[in-house]
């Protein structure tokens, strides 16, 4: 009998697991046509229909559900006796695949690791960024980087950053002309930049909080943005009032681009951790990923 070609079913686990050929292509570096050739090669040599495809979906069939079932665990069996072997290297290897927010990548996890990554050129990252929380596990994610309050109880979480403050920002000219707030009540009279969740697709509510008192305020205006990053340039040219990290803002405040408002309604949130799954052996490659992100200043930022 002929030995069986096992990248085969590695494809056909791609597309199983991402229930796209598109994405499953991107994900095994192959085309498209490519992967859709090898995917018609193993049906045919097995005479079994795997795959259910619409112009719209793919799904397995419930042949292709036994097969993946039956593959999955045995491919993560193997991946982790590599990657027990590979903790038997003088130099770690291998690649580390973190889901990581865009502010996180920009604000902490790049700046830790650039230096650190040309002491081990055998060593690969790939920072997806994603700003809505995503399942590492299902994903199949070596771990993520969300605020401390956000990650699952059953993961385990490392900090790697300080906690730090939301602030409400808006420049001088606009409050000059729409007046400085001096309770939360009054954001409601406000043009107001708002966030919206990538996830759930709701508008994220500004959390205030002062002696004990929490509000959370559902702001209104003219723009909404899914990344924190265009809002710097809606506050400046005074398209309204945002909330935005006070690390981020400050360098404009002392600059006189943003004026910080109602400063002492403004808490602290749990900073940046890294988080992965507490069953998973790990790898030398994600020990120094971990070691160089891991926060080793004071808790709390600015």
């Amino acid at each position: 009998m002929a030995r069986e070609d096992f990248n085969d079913y590695l494809a056909f686990l791609a597309v199983a697991q991402e229930r796209s050929f598109t994405k499953a292509a991107a994900k095994l570096g192959v085309s498209q046509s490519t992967l859709s050739h090898i995917i018609r090669r193993l049906e045919e040599r097995l005479g079994l229909r795997l795959l259910m495809r619409t112009t719209r979906s793919v799904a397995p069939t419930e042949v292709g559900e036994k097969l993946m079932s039956s593959l999955q665990p045995r491919i993560e069996e193997i991946e982790a006796d590599i990657t027990s072997l590979l903790l038997l290297r003088d130099t770690p290897a291998g690649t580390v695949r973190l889901t990581v927010s865009d502010n996180g990548i920009h604000e902490c996890v790049w700046p830790k690791l650039a230096p650190v990554l040309k002491n081990y050129p055998d060593l690969k990252v790939e920072l997806a960024q994603e700003n809505a929380l995503v399942n590492v596990v299902e994903g199949r994610y070596d771990g993520g980087v969300r605020l401390g309050e956000s990650v699952e109880k059953d993961m385990i979480s490392v900090r790697i950053g300080p906690d730090w403050r939301l602030v409400v920002v808006g420049s001088p000219d606009y409050l000059a002309k729409a007046g400085v707030p001096q309770h939360p009540s009054e954001l409601v009279n406000h043009q107001c930049i708002n966030m919206r969740h990538p996830g759930s697709g709701t508008i994220y509510a500004w959390e205030l909080e002062k002696d004990g008192q929490a509000i959370r305020v559902r702001t209104d205006g003219q723009l909404t943005f899914n990344s924190v990053y265009p809002m710097f340039a809606a506050v400046a040219d005074g398209y309204g009032l945002a909330f935005l990290q006070e690390t981020l803002v400050a360098e404009g405040v002392k600059e006189g681009r943003y004026q910080i408002v109602l400063d002492d309604w403004c808490p602290f949130f749990a900073g940046y951790h890294l988080y992965y799954p507490s069953r998973r052996q790990m790898s030398s490659a994600m020990a120094v990923v971990v070691n160089a992100l891991r926060h080793r200043g004071p808790v709390r930022a600015m």
